[in-house]
C-alpha cells in the first residue's frame, strides 16, 4: 500500500473521530474495576454490532469479555485487535485503558470499509477485561481464546510513541508452613515453628540472590506470622514475587525455589505448601511487527516518537504474546518520563493530547493491520521471527 492509500485510511479514520472520542470519554467518566466492566463492553459491542460486526458477549467465564469478528477466517491473515477497558481502584482510569477500546474499534470499522474483499482476511476483535491485577487474558487463554489469530495488536497510552521489546515475566507465590503449636516457655521442645520455616525460606532466598542472572527480581512478605509471641505458631504464610525478562529462565528459578522451601521444611519438621497464584510471561519481542507499527506512526505524524523500550514491568499481554506473534503501541499523551498509574494520567485522560493518542492510535493500528492483509509475505515472516527468537529465549 502506498503512502497516498495510507493517507486516504486516515482521513477515514478522521472523520470517524468524534464518535470515537465519544466512546474514549464516556469509558473513562464511567470507569469500572476488573471483571465489572459492563458498561464499556456494551459501548463497544453495541458499536461494533452496528457496523456489521459478528459479536460475542461473554466468553467461558468471563462476562465482560467479547469477541467480534469480520471476514472469513483463512489462516495466515487473522488480524487480532485487543482491548481492555479496567479501571484502577480509587483512581478511575490512571492507567488509559479507557482509550484502548474506541481506538481498536475505531480501526476494525476502518478496515472494513477500506478492504472490501472479506473473503481475503478476518478481523477478530478482543475485548479482554481485567488486566489491571484480575489476568483477564490469561483465563481467556486457558479457555481457548486466542487461538483464532495469526498476529495480536494492541494499544496503550504513554509518555512517548514507541513499541516494547520486553516485559517481566513474574510469578507470585504463596507458601504455608504446618508445624505444631507449643507454649513457647513451658514446653518448647514439643512445637515445630512454622515460622521459623518461613523465616529460612527468606534467608534461602537472599542466598539465592547472588547464583541468579543480573536481571532477576525476587520479593517477600508475611502474610500471617501464626499469633501471639509466647507460643510456637502451627502455621505461617509468605508470599512470593519472583521476576525475570526470560520466562525459560523464571521456570528454572521457580524450581529453585521450591528447592528452598523443601529445605526449610525439612530443618523444622514442617509441612508445606505451594500455591502458583499468578503467572506472567515474558514477551516474545517481533521486531519486525514492532518496525511495521512504528514506520504507521511516523506516517501518520504522531507526537514524541522515540526508541523502543528496552525492558517494562509486567502485563497479561505477555502471556498472549508468548504464544503469538504480538505487539502493542504506545501513543505519547502526556509529558515524557510520566509513569502509568499516576495523577498526570489521569488528568490528561480528556485533554487534547488525550484526544489526540486515540486517533493516532486509530491510524496506526488500521495501518498496521492494512499491512499485514495486503502483504504476501509479512505475517509469515512475522511468525517466522517469532519462532527464532523464542528459541533463543529458551537456550538463554
Amino acid at each position: 500500500m502506498n503512502n497516498s492509500d495510507k493517507e486516504k485510511l486516515f482521513t477515514s479514520i478522521d472523520s470517524i473521530s468524534d464518535e470515537l472520542l465519544t466512546m474514549a470519554d464516556y469509558i473513562f467518566d464511567h470507569p469500572e474495576l476488573a471483571f465489572e466492566e459492563y458498561k464499556a463492553m456494551t459501548l463497544l459491542t453495541d458499536y461494533l454490532e452496528k457496523e456489521g460486526f459478528h459479536v460475542e458477549r461473554g466468553l467461558g467465564s468471563l462476562d465482560t469479555a467479547f469477541r467480534a469478528t469480520y471476514g472469513k477466517a483463512i489462516e495466515g491473515k487473522r488480524i487480532g485487535l485487543l482491548c481492555e477497558y479496567d479501571a484502577l481502584a480509587g483512581m478511575g482510569h490512571g492507567c488509559a485503558h479507557h482509550m484502548q477500546g474506541p481506538s481498536i474499534v475505531g480501526a476494525a470499522k476502518a478496515i472494513k470499509e477500506y478492504i472490501l474483499d472479506a473473503d481475503t482476511y478476518q478481523l477478530v476483535i478482543y475485548g479482554t477485561p481485567g488486566e489491571e491485577g484480575g489476568g483477564g487474558k490469561i483465563t481467556m487463554l486457558e479457555e481457548g481464546c486466542f487461538k483464532d489469530i495469526d498476529v495480536a495488536l494492541m494499544m496503550h497510552g504513554g509518555p512517548a510513541t514507541q513499541t516494547d521489546i520486553r516485559s517481566l515475566a513474574a510469578a507470585s507465590v504463596k507458601v504455608t508452613y504446618h508445624g505444631k503449636s507449643a507454649h513457647a516457655a513451658l514446653k518448647p521442645e514439643t512445637g515445630r515453628s512454622a515460622l521459623d520455616a518461613l523465616l529460612l525460606t527468606f534467608h534461602g532466598v537472599e542466598f539465592l540472590r547472588e547464583h541468579v542472572l543480573e536481571d532477576t527480581r525476587m520479593h517477600y512478605t508475611v502474610a500471617d506470622a501464626g499469633g501471639p509471641n509466647n507460643v510456637v505458631p502451627a502455621k505461617a504464610v509468605g508470599t512470593f514475587s519472583l521476576r525475570s525478562y526470560n520466562s525459560f529462565y523464571l521456570s528454572d528459578l521457580l524450581e529453585r525455589f521450591k528447592r528452598i522451601v523443601q529445605g526449610a521444611s525439612l530443618m523444622t519438621d514442617t509441612q508445606y505448601e505451594i500455591e502458583l497464584e499468578k503467572n506472567l510471561e515474558s514477551k516474545i519481542p517481533v521486531l519486525t511487527l514492532n518496525d511495521c507499527l512504528m514506520s504507521n506512526a511516523e506516517l501518520s505524524k504522531a507526537p514524541c516518537i522515540r526508541g523502543a523500550r528496552e525492558k517494562t514491568g509486567s502485563t497479561d499481554f505477555g502471556n498472549v504474546m508468548y504464544q503469538i506473534p504480538g505487539a502493542c503501541i504506545r501513543v505519547a499523551f502526556v509529558d515524557e518520563n510520566v509513569s502509568s498509574h499516576s495523577k498526570e494520567f489521569l488528568d490528561d485522560g480528556k485533554t487534547e493530547r488525550g484526544h489526540n493518542a486515540v486517533v493516532q492510535a486509530t491510524k496506526i493500528i488500521a495501518g498496521t493491520a492494512y499491512d499485514l492483509i495486503t502483504s504476501e509475505t509479512l505475517i509469515s515472516d512475522i511468525k517466522q521471527e517469532f519462532k527464532i527468537q523464542k528459541s533463543k529465549m529458551a537456550s538463554y
